[in-house]
């Protein structure tokens, strides 16, 4: 032990897991108390940098407030009276309340909901569960607008590569494109990366209606009006092939469909785009000529592009200028994601594989949304298959198509999702409420028995490296810093045991979760034990796959058509539509709701609806605060720090929070953050309709024509004093 850590009995080398970047980290243990938490230098995903959910890791495993024991609960929902009481009465009172349920209404009227990175280490025993029972009714509570539309797009174009965060050489890249994300605040290791990729000579072009701090590092900045980023797209693309600056080496070998492409992209002429985005023509020209001529280059597309009605397909056409500029598989573009270490299984591979976890075609036929989305929800789903949302919150409520009357919550839908009122009220209409949360939350409140899981400093696991760094792609095991707090356990365990007390088989004699880890690891002839002390462990990049394999898509190439989409009724060529609720598609309301308003802007502070009670981070950020430009709240008669209601004409609700007087947005947008709640207020509710933008923005569509995406960007919205400032 060195001189400086002398004062500690160990130092254990693990992965924080607060938010998906999974970062090395050293956690120094004094009394068999975790003391202290820094990065690993010597970790490939951060290099010794940490952000601050890493590093109050101590605040979170030992705050006051954690759950550490089973509850069940002993009054009214809601009404917070809990009996603490035993594993075996937990585990056995589930698994028969499960049943009860099942021999009632069927095996799909159970379902379990996630969507923080803490519980997707779980994903593969909870597929386990389902399996065994034959329930489609997995839902992830903000998959059809959050990833999955992107991949839906990427497969159906070029079947592997990534256009998030994930497999993006950042590092090596000429030129970086930034669509509607703040990997700063998201991602940090990714926007290091950037910063990284800068310091090279990359180029910076940040695409989005704020004025974000990777913005203020931006080459060119485009504050594109919100939800039109598919009109740029499209309008670069035909700038792009009709300056002949695309890479016609790469577009004549390894594309289809150019000629068709290339008679869509002449509708989005430079004027016609400058008029809908209301961008500057020659900015449009000068970023088009950037992608094509500074190559390689990366487009990085995130929430921005994804939380509109026409996410998949323009998500489609940033794809397909990848393709146009040949960045496909090559250093300092989008690198694949098939360069994990050879022999390893991926967590995301066994669940998704028929034969492995997957359910079968007929059974994920039966999934909630699988008939409208397809690509989505169903069998021949091109995303990780899970059901579509909003449309489960109203099964529960209307017992159509069929009734969902359990769930399993892992996360805060009582926060989490749009519509949220109707999602309480959802809560409160089913027959059996079971609650994994580290901290009591609006959901938990309404839970009828509460299995507490350790978090990650109490427990062993595998990261696939989400978001890998695209130059090098590995794996990295978490290891068990201390014993769990109280009586937690690891989910998967959890998982394990209400299998088995339901009276079905796990697969492959999993017992417990390092017996999953060894057969994700046999293939490479170690044992997770001998990983633990190997700590990760890096695949062989290699570059340009395509020249030996092809394209993961049906032609072996890269799609500008789709063949998939056109298969399923779908236009196969990506298009510009306006959303729903904007001031050009309901000019009829703007007098009444004259601004547009974003939702969702991440702190690095919290991630989803986690973190709000965790004191260091919590004064990063007290408050959630609207950003509008200084003058527009001089005409409403607003002053910074001034409170102020929210309304959108989508539901009754409104909701209020102070403002904060900025130009990072324009005269004509305000931007609202997402997923509040305030522990210190009293429960059931805590505070989660006063300020939690969820409120007004409604699960009622109009949804995405492909994924079912929820508009939650640019819908017209008013905003006006709060006369009594809160208590």
């Amino acid at each position: 032990m060195s001189k400086g850590t002398a004062r500690y009995d160990r130092v254990v080398r693990t992965l924080c897991q607060g938010c998906h970047c999974d970062c090395g980290v050293l956690a120094y243990v004094k009394n068999e108390r975790v003391v202290k938490i820094e990065g690993d230098p010597n970790h490939p995903q951060n290099e010794g940098s940490l952000c601050p959910k890493g590093l109050t890791a101590t605040q979170f495993i030992y705050h006051p407030d954690r759950i550490l024991y089973p509850l069940k609960r002993a009054g009214e929902r809601g009404e917070g009276k809990w009996q603490q009481i035993s594993w075996d009465e937990a585990l056995d009172y589930t698994a028969y309340r499960f049943l009860e349920v099942m021999n009632r209404y069927g095996p799909q009227a159970i379902a379990w909901s996630w969507g923080d990175a803490a519980h997707q280490s779980c994903l593969w025993s909870k597929q386990v569960w389902l399996r065994a029972m034959g329930s489609p009714s997995h839902w992830h509570s903000d998959a059809h607008y959050c990833y999955h539309p992107l991949l839906i797009a990427n497969r159906t174009t070029f079947g592997d590569h990534s256009t998030s965060e994930e497999g993006l050489d950042y590092r090596n890249s000429k030129s970086i494109f930034l669509w509607g994300g703040n990997p700063v605040m998201s991602h940090p290791t990714r926007a290091r990366d950037i910063m990284i990729g800068l310091k090279r000579g990359a180029k910076l072009v940040v695409i989005d209606p704020r004025f974000t701090e990777l913005a203020a590092k931006a080459h060119v900045y485009l504050p594109i009006r919100p939800g039109t980023d598919d009109a740029l797209a499209m309008g670069m693309i035909n700038i792009i092939i009709q300056e002949d600056i695309y890479d016609h080496d790469f577009v004549q070998d390894w594309c289809i469909g150019f000629d068709d492409l290339r008679k869509r992209a002449a509708e989005y002429t430079l004027e016609r785009v400058a008029q809908i985005t209301g961008l500057k023509t020659d900015d449009i020209l000068k970023v088009a000529r950037m992608s094509a001529t500074i190559t390689p280059c990366v487009h990085h597309g995130r929430m921005g592009v994804q939380q509109n009605q026409n996410c998949v397909q323009t998500n489609r056409a940033i794809s397909i200028l990848v393709a146009l500029c040949g960045s496909l598989d090559v250093k300092g573009g989008h690198v694949s994601k098939k360069n994990k270490p050879v022999g390893f299984k991926g967590v995301f591979h066994i669940v998704d594989s028929r034969e492995e976890l997957r359910l079968p075609a007929e059974i994920e036929d039966t999934r909630i949304g699988a008939q409208q989305y397809p690509l989505f929800s169903g069998a021949e789903s091109m995303a990780v298959s899970c059901a579509h949302p909003p449309s489960v919150i109203h099964a529960m409520l209307t017992g159509e198509p069929y009734p969902v009357r359990a769930n399993w919550f892992l996360n805060d839908i009582a926060v989490c999702l749009e519509g949220q009122r109707e999602n309480y009220q959802a809560i409160l209409a089913l027959d059996l409420t079971v609650g994994s949360d580290f901290f009591m939350t609006p959901t938990m409140e309404l839970c009828d028995v509460i299995l507490p899981p350790t978090m990650w400093l109490e427990k062993d696991g595998i990261s696939e490296v989400f978001y890998h760094i695209g130059e090098q792609d590995f794996i990295a095991s978490r290891q068990k810093v201390v014993e769990p707090q109280g009586e937690t356990r690891d989910d998967s365990a959890i998982d394990l045991e209400i299998v088995r007390r339901m009276g079905y088989e796990v697969p492959h004699g999993w017992k417990m979760p390092q017996d999953f880890y060894d057969y994700q690891l046999a293939g490479m002839g170690i044992t997770f034990e001998e990983f633990k002390k190997i700590g990760y462990i890096q695949g062989n990049v290699v570059y340009k796959r395509y020249e030996t394999e092809g394209f993961d898509t049906p032609s072996g190439k890269v799609e500008l058509g789709s063949s998939i989409l056109e298969k399923h009724g779908y236009d196969p060529l990506p298009y510009y539509l306006e959303n729903a609720v904007t001031p050009v598609s309901r000019p009829d309301l703007t007098e009444d709701y004259p601004l547009n308003l974003i939702s969702g802007a991440r702190h690095v502070a919290y991630f989803h609806s986690n973190n709000r009670q965790i004191p260091w981070l919590r004064e990063l950020e007290p408050m959630p605060r609207l950003d509008i430009h200084p003058e527009t709240a001089t005409a409403l008669g607003l002053k910074d720090g001034d409170w102020a209601w929210i309304e959108t004409p989508t539901t009754a609700d409104r909701v209020r929070m102070p403002v904060r007087l900025t130009r990072m947005v324009g005269p004509n947008v305000v931007s609202a953050p997402s997923h509040w709640w305030f522990p210190e207020q009293e429960g059931p509710e805590h505070g989660c309709f006063e300020s939690s933008i969820n409120a007004v923005l409604t699960n009622d569509g109009p949804y995405s024509l492909i994924s079912g995406a929820s508009t939650l960007r640019g819908v017209l919205c008013r905003v006006y004093p709060v006369e009594e400032k809160r208590a």
